[in-house]
């Protein structure tokens, strides 16, 4: 079979899944008059919201004779989990680099997993329609990024191309690419011919014993779960029976593949046989995970089992308490809770779930605030209610002491506001690396930063830079602990009465700090409304209503003025709390409040 699995590697924003939907469109995929919805993809609701991909997801397309796999891979960091498991299905891997920015964080850290497995590069300079695109200095720190990342010779001869996803045109040459463009006329082909010529064809005998590595599961409601993986060796046909052997044990069971699949354009469709190097979809195991070989029964030989990057964070999912629950949600006690982490965590393999003293608490750890926000933004929309603490990183002993997880943070910003960023940065322990002068009087600064460092330093950031900086990190590393970064200076504003907020109490209320809720939000004892301007917790009575008098004042009819609230969203709520606070999260609401309730059992002063 003429066979190309490839993945596509790329930051956050540089291209790479608009880059898919133009390969779509310009083989056949789409009929030329269809209405294709753009980031074909990106399917989940909040990578379209987000602008990024999460999941990795698998298309192929049929070019020339050859069938093309095409896996489009997560660029952040956060989701290193799925990109571990994309590498052991492809021998190649296009990179696809902002013709601007040039290679970030997300890049490198992706590219870093390619290289180690020594997949074959091809190197896309994408967005050279941009007005102030540099493709050749972009090229020239690529092979910077491949020399420090320690590639051979071999590999820093890789392919270069040029061109521009939005337009759907690549050519192999710059200038050729950079007509193209201003002519408004070219294809994507050259990029497809790259990866037929420079893009290894599958390793593996059809000969020799069953190997399928488990890299990804799906859930289809007419048939049931889905693993999905690739043929190292062997074939597999349609009612086979296999043994599955769990990830990296001699730990094996039967089971019988009742349906198979192989991948066409953006579907699964049925094969009676897949052979090795093919990518296949196969279901009626249902007790497989990531990581488990399916292999032959008569010739058991498992594959060396996933490794992935350890988390990081670790936050406390527990049961909703609060008097307000039940009332939005729809899955709500700790069997549903434990289920569908447990769920989670078949899938997600960077994460780890572990029960606690309390039946009504799971501890739940991840590669990072991203990580983790987003399964907990996917389980309310789900219909799940829950509280959330405060994440801890997880800390390392070691003979040198403590040891505790770093991240490598790079920021473009404009240098007017250098002195104060690099404060903000300073009091969250960040170490400079190396300062760059850009264009347009913008620097380009690289820190390293403590996990926790990072908690909530998105927004300040963007605060701090006023909307015009740009920021990305990913895992440096583990590094002796920096000590103490302080943590939220003021107190919070507490509810101390169960009711519907007024415009009369809120007024009083908005000159001790800021709120974050607006008349009519109903709210109950314990739960936090507002930031206070002092150190201290205050207890306040926002459902407080004028007094019923007889008497008509002149300025009674005068309405108050009620100053805008900060409404927080799921990332900032979680960086605001303290430690003896949570986050209370439901399909409709995200509200804040004391893990005591009651006041005399929960304050802490004032």
């Amino acid at each position: 079979m003429k066979l190309r699995n490839v993945a596509i590697i790329a930051h956050v924003d540089h291209g790479k899944t608009t880059l898919v939907d133009g390969i779509l469109k310009q083989t056949g995929v789409f009929r030329a008059n269809a209405d294709v919805e753009e980031r074909v993809m990106d399917s989940n609701a909040l990578e379209r919201e987000r602008g990024i991909t999460i999941l990795a997801k698998n298309t192929a397309v049929s070019y020339l004779g050859y069938k093309i796999n095409i896996v489009d891979t997560p660029g952040h960091a956060d989701f290193g989990g799925e990109v571990e498991r994309i590498m052991d299905m492809v021998d190649g891997a296009l990179l696809v680099v902002d013709a601007f920015e040039g290679p970030m964080p997300q890049t490198r850290f992706v590219l870093q997993k390619a290289l180690a497995r020594r997949l074959q590069p091809i190197v896309l300079v994408n967005k050279i329609d941009r007005s102030d695109c540099r493709p050749l200095e972009v090229v020239d720190e690529v092979l910077d990024l491949f020399i420090d990342l320690g590639a051979n010779e071999e590999l820093l001869n890789s392919p270069v191309l040029y061109g521009s996803a939005r337009l759907g045109i690549v050519e192999e040459k710059l200038d050729d690419a950079l007509q193209a463009v201003e002519k408004g006329q070219g294809s994507i082909k050259p990029l497809l011919d790259a990866i037929i010529r420079y893009i290894p064809s599958p390793q593996g005998s059809e000969k020799a014993p069953l190997q399928l590595m488990i890299s990804t599961l799906d859930y289809d409601p007419y048939i049931g779960r889905i693993a999905i993986g690739r043929m190292h060796n062997g074939t597999l046909k349609r009612g086979d029976q296999v043994a599955v052997v769990r990830g990296g044990t001699d730990k094996l069971h039967k089971e019988t593949i009742t349906q198979l699949f192989v991948f066409e354009n953006l579907k699964r469709v049925p094969a009676e046989m897949v052979p090795a190097g093919e990518i296949a979809a196969i279901a009626g195991v249902d007790n497989v995970e990531i990581g488990d070989t399916i292999t032959s029964i008569e010739e058991p030989s498992p594959l060396p089992p996933l490794e992935v990057d350890q988390p990081t964070l670790m936050m406390l999912f527990r049961v909703n308490d609060s008097p307000f629950a039940g009332q939005e949600g729809k899955y709500l006690t700790s069997r549903h809770l434990r289920e569908r982490l447990e769920r989670e965590k078949r899938v997600n393999v960077a994460l780890r779930v572990k029960e606690t003293d309390s039946p009504d608490v799971f501890e739940v750890a991840g590669r990072g605030e991203l990580h983790l926000s987003i399964l907990i933004e996917n389980m309310r929309r789900e219909g799940y209610e829950m509280a959330v603490s405060k994440p801890q990183v997880l800390l390392k002993e070691s003979d040198e002491g403590l040891l505790e997880p770093l991240e490598h943070l790079v920021v473009d910003i404009p240098a007017e506001y250098m002195g104060g960023f690099m404060e903000k940065v300073g009091t969250r322990r960040g170490e400079l690396l190396n300062m760059v002068q850009m264009a347009d009087g913008r620097l380009k600064l690289e820190f390293t930063v403590p996990t926790r460092g990072l908690i909530g330093f998105a927004s300040d950031f963007l605060t701090e830079t006023k909307g015009t900086g740009v920021m990305h990190y990913t895992f440096y590393g583990y590094g002796p602990y920096r000590g103490d970064i302080p943590s939220r200076n003021n107190g919070a504003l507490v509810a101390c009465e169960q009711g519907e907020a007024t415009a009369y109490a809120i007024v009083n209320i908005q000159e001790r700090g800021t709120l974050f809720i607006r008349p009519g939000t109903m709210v109950y004892e314990g739960m936090i409304i507002g930031e206070n301007s002092r150190e201290n917790d205050l207890y306040v009575n926002v459902t407080k209503k004028r007094h019923v008098t007889n008497i008509r004042s002149s300025t009674a009819e005068i309405a108050p003025k009620i100053d805008e609230p900060r409404i927080l969203s799921l990332e900032e709520a979680i960086a605001f709390i303290a430690d003896d606070e949570l986050v209370e999260v439901t399909p409709k609401s995200i509200r804040l409040r004391k893990a005591v309730l009651s006041r005399n059992k929960g304050k802490r002063s004032g």
